[in-house]
C-alpha cells in the first residue's frame, strides 16, 4: 500500500509560481509512474501531467504545455510539479497519483492505483 502526501499548494496572484510535492512511503517508488491530476470547482477531475519511472516520458496537458512541468527524484521518493505563469484558471484542488503497472505513461484516472488527499491551489487575479 502506497501513501501520498501533497504538499505545496497555497493562494497566489496571476503569474506567480508554485512548486508542489508528492512525497511517497509504503511502496517501491520508483516501481510506479506517477500522474498529476486537478479538479476545479463544479468540473470534472482531469490530468494536469504524468511522467514515467525512470522519468524518461512525460505528458503536459495542453493547457499547462509551456508553464508547467512534472519531475521525479527517485532517491527522495518525491515527484514534482513546477507550476509558472499561474493563471485564474488553474485553480484547482491538485492530486498526485501513482500507477503500479509497467505500461508507460497512463492519462486516464482509472490507470492509478494510489491518490493523495489533495492541495489547494488558488490563482487570484
Amino acid at each position: 500500500q502506497v501513501q501520498l502526501v501533497e504538499s505545496g499548494g497555497g493562494l497566489v496572484q496571476t503569474g506567480d509560481s508554485l512548486r508542489l510535492s508528492c512525497v511517497a512511503s509504503g511502496g517501491t517508488f520508483i516501481w510506479y509512474a506517477m500522474g498529476w491530476f486537478r479538479q476545479a470547482p463544479g468540473k470534472e477531475r482531469e490530468v494536469v501531467a504524468a511522467i514515467s519511472r525512470l522519468g524518461s516520458s512525460r505528458f503536459h496537458a495542453d493547457s499547462v504545455k509551456g508553464r508547467f512541468i512534472v519531475s521525479r527524484d527517485n532517491a527522495k521518493n518525491t515527484v514534482y510539479l513546477q507550476m509558472n505563469s499561474l493563471k485564474p484558471e488553474d485553480t484547482a484542488v491538485y492530486y498526485c497519483a501513482a500507477d503500479r503497472r509497467d505500461v508507460g505513461v497512463r492519462l486516464g484516472q482509472d490507470a492509478y492505483d494510489y491518490w493523495g488527499q489533495g492541495t489547494q491551489v488558488t490563482v487570484s487575479s
